[in-house]
């Protein structure tokens, strides 16, 4: 179907929703987006096709196009969906690294029940889920006294550690860990004078400790970005007394 396929990932916050046709079958946005993450759950999103949505859907192909454009739709809502499992922690009076702490743990949780995911964060984000976690985290960052230009260098590197610990997490735990590893860790030893740091202390030592390493790494990051805050709020109470 010539220009069924047009359009670029994001498109889908971006454009006016379409309007149902007058006999429009009873297959709502949110069923396929449901069984959509359900296949992509089981099988990827390199397996994912308009073609093979419609069959688990028991539907046509063409009966998809009356509700979302292309598979970049498919994903991007797909993508929103899952971030509706972060919880959003509550104003229970948690000091701000709790708050933040609790949103990225969420996050990272999500991103670990749905393997797919995490390799396709490079898309435009625009979704209600994402945009009110994101809200949630910007607000609470403002709160603890991060401003400008720190304010945003925090908030993507929270984003981008969870984002990246949960891909490579994803990818090393994924089928072939095991050999890969022992097969690194043998030539970490046959080269340990030319890698004595990685042969004694590197990643592919020991079975990594995933929960410990990303914990120390967010608390890491906290400890910067609260460092960071305390400065400037210092050097902004010295500025009014001057």
């Amino acid at each position: 179907m010539a220009g069924k396929g047009s359009g670029s990932a994001g498109d889908v916050w971006l454009r006016p929703p379409a309007r149902a046709a007058r006999e429009a079958p009873p297959l709502s946005r949110d069923r396929i987006v449901a069984e959509a993450v359900a296949l992509l759950d089981e099988e990827g999103a390199d397996r994912l096709t308009m073609r093979r949505l419609a069959e688990r859907l028991g539907t046509g192909s063409t009966t998809l196009y009356w509700h979302l454009k292309t598979k970049d739709d498919v994903l991007d809502l797909a993508l929103d969906a899952i971030f509706a499992a972060v919880e959003i922690p509550g104003d229970d009076g948690r000091d701000w690294r709790a708050a933040v702490t609790a949103l990225i743990t969420g996050w990272r949780t999500v991103l670990l029940d749905h393997p797919w995911s995490a390799a396709l964060l490079g898309r435009p984000m625009l979704g209600p889920n994402v945009l009110a976690r994101s809200e949630f985290l910007y607000a609470t960052l403002v709160k603890a006294g991060v401003a400008e230009p720190h304010l945003t260098a925090a908030a993507y590197g929270l984003s981008n550690y969870v984002i990246g610990s949960a891909l490579m997490q994803e990818t090393w735990t994924a089928g072939g860990e095991q050999a890969t590893g022992q097969a690194a860790r043998e030539r970490f030893r046959a080269e340990s004078d030319r890698y004595p740091v990685l042969a004694a202390h590197g990643p592919l030592v020991a079975d990594g400790d995933w929960d410990t390493s990303f914990t120390l790494g967010l608390q890491w990051l906290l400890d910067g970005i609260q460092a960071s805050a305390a400065t400037a709020g210092e050097a902004s109470t010295e500025s009014r007394r001057e």
